[in-house]
């Protein structure tokens, strides 16, 4: 033990720095879980964000939403948010209400879409065959949209409806 600090260190270089850091972490997450603790929707959101992770994703990027682009409408004051995403030469259209989401995958073909947000598990969406989509789950917090084509995974980007 370190007489200055009460740690069991010794101060001398190699494998017993090692075990003496180790014993210290340890005692520190203890510290941690007793003081601190990570609350449980916290600690599962992680879980599913870091599931969420697909190297071979490629990311859509917003080219447009209407919340920064569009012009207002003079005597509207419930419009619908209109987004925009592209990856490359796919174009995906998703209008937000507060009944859900109404989009468009271009050009159509076969996709499958699932609406991620928040703690909540995926929620999939069916496509039609000109590409059409639509959920009556309204998103209450943050979300993006997976698409699924033959060959390829697209994530949008996350946005707060």
């Amino acid at each position: 033990m370190n007489k200055d600090n009460g740690f069991p260190y010794d101060g001398a270089d190699g494998d017993g720095d090692e075990s003496a850091d180790a014993l210290l972490e340890e005692e520190l997450r203890q510290a941690a879980a007793v003081l601190d603790p990570v609350p449980d929707f916290l600690r599962q959101l992680a879980l599913e964000a870091y599931a969420l992770h697909d190297l071979d994703a490629r990311i859509a990027e917003l080219t447009f939403d209407s919340l920064v682009d569009a012009l207002p409408v003079r005597g509207v004051t419930d419009a619908p948010r209109m987004l925009t995403f592209r990856a490359g030469a796919l174009t995906v259209d998703v209008e937000v209400t507060g009944e859900g989401l109404i989009g468009q995958v271009l050009p159509p073909g076969s996709a499958r879409i699932e609406v991620l947000g928040g703690p909540g598990a995926a929620r999939p969406v069916a496509v039609d065959s000109l590409g059409r989509f639509l959920s009556d789950d309204p998103p209450s917090g943050p979300f993006a949209l997976r698409l699924r084509t033959g060959t390829e995974v697209i994530v949008t980007e996350w946005l707060r409806a």
